[in-house]
């Protein structure tokens, strides 16, 4: 159930483009953090260009993405290969104009701290091992 913000700086994406991120992003969280792409949401923003600055100076072509997991859930591998495939998308959208201050962040939330449909991932993951026992 992550939950993964990008937003972005530069000329407006187009609908292929944005699909094309989107796509990039379920995939990798699909099938490199192995989470159901059922229950992955994808929010992607675009903000002004002179809203964006590095070091001070405004950039025009740059972006953050933060993808939510739950803490514990996906190895230093797993993460570091999420994080490689999203800025290469990332970097073959918006070309050599990408800012490298251009950052892809996994945050990890404990499970007690946040969940979906009004239940914590805590929850869920005791009722699953109690069904087990």
């Amino acid at each position: 159930m992550p939950f993964i913000h990008v937003r972005y700086s530069g000329e407006s994406l187009s609908v292929k483009a944005i699909e094309a991120l989107r796509s990039t992003i379920l995939d990798e969280m699909a099938s490199t953090m192995h989470k159901v792409r059922d229950l992955t949401s994808v929010l992607i923003e675009r903000v002004e260009g002179a809203d964006w600055t590095v070091g001070g100076t405004i950039r025009m072509s740059a972006a953050h993405v933060e993808a939510i997991v739950t803490a514990g859930t996906n190895s230093e591998a797993e993460k570091a290969a999420f994080i490689a495939a999203v800025y290469g998308r990332l970097a073959e959208l918006f070309g050599p104009n990408l800012s490298e201050a251009t950052y892809v962040v996994v945050r990890e939330v404990p499970s007690v701290s946040w969940g979906y449909g009004g239940r914590t991932q805590e929850a869920r993951r005791l009722e699953r091992d109690g069904a087990k026992a």
